[in-house]
């Protein structure tokens, strides 16, 4: 059956993923519009084919122990010079995202596996490119804010093409949204 190549994120919902997909690639980063806008809760991992079935069982076991929660994306943050990343930080929710990522990669599940790095929640807007671009990635985004409530999160599938695809969305157990949170209808970039 062969290997395949899956990631589990959360989606930054419209307009925000779309706004920030396509600052992405304004930034020079060819990647851009392969990778839908996310916060990585398990990075490029390869499976066996057949395994898949496993994984989407394990997937939903998480989902139905996670509850919604908000999600808050607030200014920019690099991991330069260690990776050469800037990101979107996730200025709320991050303790939701730390545990959901711990619960997909529980060593009683099969997708149990070690990190190259220690989890830190975030949205990549510029990888691998020029240290200029990156700069002004990070200056360019430095006001950006999005706020939703979080209700799941979803199972990618990398092509040989390279682009990532959605292959099944998990909708959390719980269906009540904590009161104090409410989707805000913005995406703001102080243009500079």
């Amino acid at each position: 059956m062969g290997t395949v190549t899956i990631g589990v994120s959360i989606a930054v919902p419209e307009p925000h993923g779309s706004l920030l997909q396509e600052r992405r690639a304004g930034f020079g980063d060819a990647a851009a519009h392969g990778i839908p806008t996310h916060v990585t809760l398990l990075p490029p991992t390869e499976v066996d084919a057949g395994a898949l079935a496993a994984v989407e069982a394990h997937l939903s076991e998480v989902a139905a122990a996670g509850r919604p929660f908000p999600m808050r994306l607030c200014g920019t943050g690099t991991f330069r010079p260690l990776s050469p990343v800037v990101y979107v930080r996730v200025d709320r929710g991050a303790e939701e995202c730390a545990w959901l990522q711990s619960r997909v990669r529980d060593a009683s599940g099969p997708l149990e596996r070690e990190l190259q790095f220690p989890y830190h929640p975030h949205v990549t807007v510029a990888h691998g490119i020029d240290e200029a671009a990156m700069d002004r990635a990070f200056a360019e985004l430095a006001e950006f804010e999005a706020e939703w409530p979080c209700m799941g999160f979803a199972l990618y599938e990398q092509g040989a093409d390279g682009v990532w695809r959605k292959l099944r969305d998990y909708a959390f157990g719980g269906s009540v949204v904590p009161p104090q949170v409410g989707h805000v209808e913005r995406g703001s970039i102080a243009s500079r």
